[in-house]
């Protein structure tokens, strides 16, 4: 006998509207370390509140390969915890082919840092976040929140609020 599977689907919001509404924003913040995990999602409800957007989506956006955002919870050890896997994922003090200067051409500056971890690191968790506007607010889960992850050395990071919806 074949089973057919239901799921329970409900429609959260809609808003049918003629014009769209698109603000983007961006916030900088200097780092002090890393790994660091600073919690932006303050920044991201003020942004959202000031474009007055009822319904659409807001993306968290890093313009830098060696920063990331990633939603998570802000509990102290669980943030240390984090930071230990990262470290052990990538360590730092590996051999990279990116950090070797007598090989690599391309993409160098003259004050090029060994950031070989930090791209590594990354590319397990990501550039941006996408949070879904219901009724005006972001529709983070009790314990979400929104971080930027400084995954290299302490600098000006430059963070995207980029709000889409209407009002």
């Amino acid at each position: 006998m074949e089973r057919t599977l239901e799921a329970r689907r409900e429609t959260v919001a809609r808003a049918d509207a003629p014009a769209a509404r698109v603000i983007c924003e961006a916030i900088e913040f200097e780092t002090t370390t890393a790994p660091e995990f600073i919690d932006v999602t303050d920044d991201v409800v003020r942004v959202v509140d000031a474009s007055e957007v009822q319904f659409g989506q807001v993306t968290v956006f890093s313009q830098h390969t060696t920063a990331a955002i990633k939603i998570n919870e802000n509990e102290p050890l669980l943030l240390r915890d984090l930071g230990r896997l990262l470290r052990q994922f990538a360590p730092p003090g590996s051999y990279y082919e990116h950090n070797d200067f007598t090989r690599r051409t391309v993409n160098m500056n003259e004050d090029e840092c060994a950031n070989g971890h930090s791209h590594c690191q990354h590319l397990f968790l990501g550039t941006s976040e996408t949070i879904p506007i219901v009724d005006g607010r972001i529709s983070l889960g009790r314990w979400q929140r929104v971080f930027l992850i400084e995954l290299d050395h302490p600098r000006p990071r430059r963070v995207l609020i980029n709000v889409v919806g209407t009002t």
